[in-house]
């Protein structure tokens, strides 16, 4: 029993060093995009049907990006990298719409999404959803995030700093504190003269 413990661990340590170095190698890209969103349901976690557009404009900032809850690679990086940047908000996160859509909406059910969301310390602005493979689907293919199937998905997060503004896409595994910076970045664009002319 101790060797095959001891070998699980030192099995744990050395995918753990792969990813990070994995992760130290991808280089963070980032560009300016707008997305039609489509007029798909989703299911929250706490079980309502919501309208994924409503949702999206509800007139908060947005930070948006896509998981599933067996993911033991990508989707656990990009949720501590969320939480970090809700403890760094702090009082301010209240402000902020953090939205996780499933790509595992099969798996995904409305109480394994709230289980997940434990485990990160989401906060009540950071919500989960669920739904149909249909909808989920849809959502992935508007916001390009779409890659064949669950094991293909890369780390996409997409923030906008108001409705009706464009997306930034930060495709990579961006730090809590990069993030922090393009959160506060685009805040601050919307009150610069060339969007107050437009």
């Amino acid at each position: 029993m101790k060797v095959r413990t001891a070998g699980a661990v030192t099995a744990a340590l050395v995918c753990a060093s792969v990813l990070v170095t994995a992760v130290a190698a991808v280089p963070v890209a980032r560009s300016t995009v707008t997305y039609e969103t489509p007029a798909v349901t989703l299911i929250r976690e706490d079980g309502k049907r919501v309208s994924l557009a409503r949702e999206l404009d509800d007139g908060r900032p947005v930070l948006l990006n896509f998981i599933f809850t067996t993911c033991s690679s990508i989707c656990p990086l990009t949720s501590r990298t969320l939480e970090e940047f809700q403890r760094k908000l702090g009082s301010e996160a209240a402000r902020v719409h953090l939205m996780s859509i499933s790509i595992d909406p099969e798996q995904d059910t409305p109480a394994r999404l709230t289980e997940y969301a434990r485990k990160f310390h989401a906060g009540p602005e950071w919500q989960y959803y669920t739904g149909t493979v249909a909808a989920s689907l849809a959502a992935q293919r508007a916001f390009d995030v779409y890659r064949g199937e669950k094991m293909s998905h890369t780390p996409v997060t997409l923030m906008r700093a108001a409705p009706g503004e464009p997306w930034l896409r930060i495709e990579g595994f961006v730090t809590p504190d990069e993030l922090l910076d393009d959160y506060r970045n685009l805040l601050a664009s919307l009150g610069s003269p060339a969007r107050a002319s437009r």
